[in-house]
């Protein structure tokens, strides 16, 4: 499958593009040859398209330049092909408000268009997520066990969310390729530590285990082969080490490739995210979040086991 029949997917069974919408394409230096086969196909269908080429971010969650975000307001319909993710930003979140249904691409390469993870199954899919982020909405605590290390946190009161790549409504957002189910846990509450083994978002996969100590909700302690490469990702902020994000793998076509965009899309993976929250539930800004991937975990919600091993028991 090439990379016009991958563009006709996310185009046409993703996001349901009708003649006559208003489609932005968003891409930069880096991914424009992807962007121009989304560009290419969105004018085939009979949509009014139109393409921004940026240059790249300089991490994921970084905003994009004013123009382009004012550009994302006005679409029915915004694709991200980037370099680094723009899905946990203020110009995601406010494109969506103004109706635009929005799918990003952080990191995406042309043989992640054309096998994998984007010829799921997405009927299974949305079945499997949407079963998965309605635990994770029901439980009040969570925990994560990976090789020896554990991690608990509260997710009291906050609501999941279902990536299915069904995007077809105003107002939706998901990553594509796509199939997961996350959730926001609640800020101050992450103790433990996380053996991360599989792919760190800007680092790759993993040569040896990466550990992170977390005390009340942040991360205080990074050691491994890699922690000097991921403390210069997060930066200085206390901020960026926030326990963002906890969630779950859920498309069984996606593979660890060492871009987090298919990695964290692995079934039976968890992925702790540090940094931003504020558009999915959380309520901390810090202009980054790095997803890291635990390959065959064991999940808990209120003490009952959800996955081990890799294996969902749904």
């Amino acid at each position: 499958m090439g990379l016009e029949r991958g563009a006709s997917i996310v185009l046409e069974r993703c996001l349901a593009v009708r003649p006559g919408e208003a489609v932005l394409i968003v891409t930069d230096t880096e991914k424009e040859r992807i962007g121009r086969a989304l560009f290419s196909r969105a004018v085939e269908l009979g949509s009014e398209a139109a393409i921004l080429t940026m240059l790249p971010r300089s991490k994921h969650g970084e905003e994009p330049p004013g123009p382009v975000a004012g550009a994302m307001k006005r679409a029915d319909v915004v694709i991200c092909p980037t370099k680094y993710s723009l899905t946990h930003t203020r110009a995601r979140k406010e494109a969506c408000e103004a109706g635009a249904r929005i799918a990003t691409m952080p990191g995406v390469t042309e043989h992640m268009l054309s096998e994998g993870a984007i010829t799921a199954d997405y009927g299974e899919l949305a079945t499997i997520a949407a079963k998965v982020a309605d635990l994770l909405t029901k439980a009040e605590t969570a925990k994560v066990e990976n090789r020896g290390g554990r991690l608990t946190m509260s997710l009291e009161g906050r609501k999941a969310s279902a990536d299915s790549g069904l995007i077809h409504k105003p107002g939706e957002f998901g990553n594509l390729p796509a199939g997961e189910a996350y959730i926001a846990p609640v800020e101050g509450t992450a103790n433990g530590e996380l053996i991360v083994d599989g792919s760190v978002a800007g680092i790759g996969i993993l040569r040896s285990p990466l550990r992170i100590k977390v005390e009340d909700g942040i991360a205080v302690e990074i050691s491994g082969d890699s922690a000097r490469a991921l403390e210069g990702i997060l930066g200085e902020g206390r901020e960026a080490r926030n326990i963002a994000e906890l969630g779950v793998g859920t498309n069984k076509k996606a593979r660890l490739i060492g871009i987090a965009l298919e990695d964290e899309k692995v079934y039976g993976t968890i992925h702790i995210a540090l940094g931003d929250n504020s558009t999915f539930g959380g309520t901390v800004r810090a202009g980054v979040h790095i997803d890291c991937i635990l390959l065959r975990p064991t999940l808990y919600l209120d003490d009952e086991k959800v996955l081990e091993g890799g294996r969902l028991r749904i």
